[in-house]
């Protein structure tokens, strides 16, 4: 018989220390009752980075984006405001905006030309003429909680939840002195992956585990014997001594910069990867119980054209220890789905940032019991 959501559930001991601790189970990666539990109880409730805050200089700047599977659209107001939707409209549920980003004077939906400002009010509907008991100021777009944080937006289906500075906690004190504001966005860069979100995030947490067998290059200009795990309210921040010698490889040695690498995670699925004058964001968004998107940001302090050579070949750094990320992370998938696995072993020196995951996402997922459908 198989096990109901709440066994699958109760099979992870969250209150375990660190030492005595295992992995979530192998369930919790491919049951798609899971799956579908996250989207309401983690992505629905937790603060989502959707944007770059560059994206919104200007009244009518807009961008979209989907969280927990509801399509969003934020946009700057007249008034200079910053506002978030669902991106439905009120008449029949089509998408208004059907772009990434751009810029408009109003948003208008396609499907029958309703049309709303830019703070959300419907002022338009064509062809309604003798409709009643129909009131124009109740079928705005529904609004959605929406804060900016250093270069980046974003959002909160929870129209109950903390601020998203309480939410970021310690985080916001800990990049202060690196600078991302004089960072300029380059590129962006999107991988779809066999393997659930979780898996990917994992990988990020295992404190430099598999760098050494996984991340040639990268490993040669790490200091992987003082390499730190810290765990600090929601937010996991991994660093190394950077150490370049004549065995770096050398488009790592040459891109890789500075006297620390920096990497950060805050809880759920967005993650910061910084060296001196470079930062590439990553956010992993689930696609199924077996699928994922991640979304890579690149971020440079001298984008001249001078320095452009620098940028590509960092770029493509990145792009590599990607790919050789995405080799763990599918044969990853496909082992959980092995009856051989159950669930596994933490390293106290390296994972203590897994550890922090699991325990976090247990904590959501157990904090609706109420709603699982038996």
């Amino acid at each position: 018989m198989e096990p109901s959501l709440s066994d699958i559930l109760d099979s992870y001991d969250a209150a375990a220390p660190l030492a005595q601790a295992y992995t979530i189970p192998a369930a919790w990666y491919t049951d798609p009752r899971v799956a579908h539990l996250e989207l309401q109880s983690v992505f629905a409730r937790n603060w989502q980075a959707v944007g770059r805050l560059a994206q919104l200089e200007k009244p009518g700047d807009y961008i979209t984006a989907s969280v927990a599977n509801e399509p969003i659209v934020v946009v700057r107001g007249r008034d200079g405001k910053l506002r978030a939707f669902y991106n439905v409209c009120r008449h029949h549920a089509m998408t208004v905006m059907n772009e990434p980003c751009g810029h408009a004077e109003h948003m208008r939906c396609p499907y029958h030309g309703w049309t709303y400002n830019l703070e959300g009010e419907l002022r338009g509907m064509t062809e309604f003429e003798g409709v009643k008991n129909f009131e124009r100021a109740d079928n705005g777009l529904v609004p959605v909680r929406v804060e900016p944080w250093e270069n980046f937006v974003f959002v909160n289906l929870d129209p109950n939840a903390t601020s998203l500075h309480d939410f970021l906690g310690s985080l916001v004190k800990l990049v202060k002195p690196l600078g991302f504001g004089q960072l300029k966005f380059v590129e962006r860069r999107s991988y779809i992956q066999n393997c659930n979100w979780k898996v990917y995030v994992d990988n990020f947490l295992d404190g430099g585990y598999h760098v050494p067998h996984m991340h040639k290059g990268l490993n040669s200009v790490l200091d992987y014997t003082n390499y730190t795990i810290e765990n600090v309210d929601r937010c996991c921040v991994q660093s190394s001594p950077v150490s370049v010698d004549a065995k770096s490889e050398a488009s790592a040695a040459a891109t890789r910069k500075g006297d620390r690498a920096y990497y950060f995670w805050q809880y759920p699925n967005f993650m910061l990867n910084w060296y001196e004058g470079y930062l590439d964001t990553n956010l992993v968004l689930p696609l199924g119980v077996d699928r994922c998107e991640v979304i890579f940001d690149f971020y440079f302090g001298d984008t001249s054209e001078a320095n452009l050579p620098y940028v590509r070949e960092s770029m493509g750094v990145s792009e590599l220890v990607q790919q050789e990320d995405i080799v763990i992370c599918e044969g990853v998938q496909r082992g959980l789905s092995s009856r051989a696995y159950q669930a596994g072993r933490l390293s106290v020196r390296r994972e203590a940032g897994e550890h922090l995951f699991h325990r976090l996402l247990a904590a959501d997922l157990k904090d609706s019991r109420a709603a699982i459908a038996r």
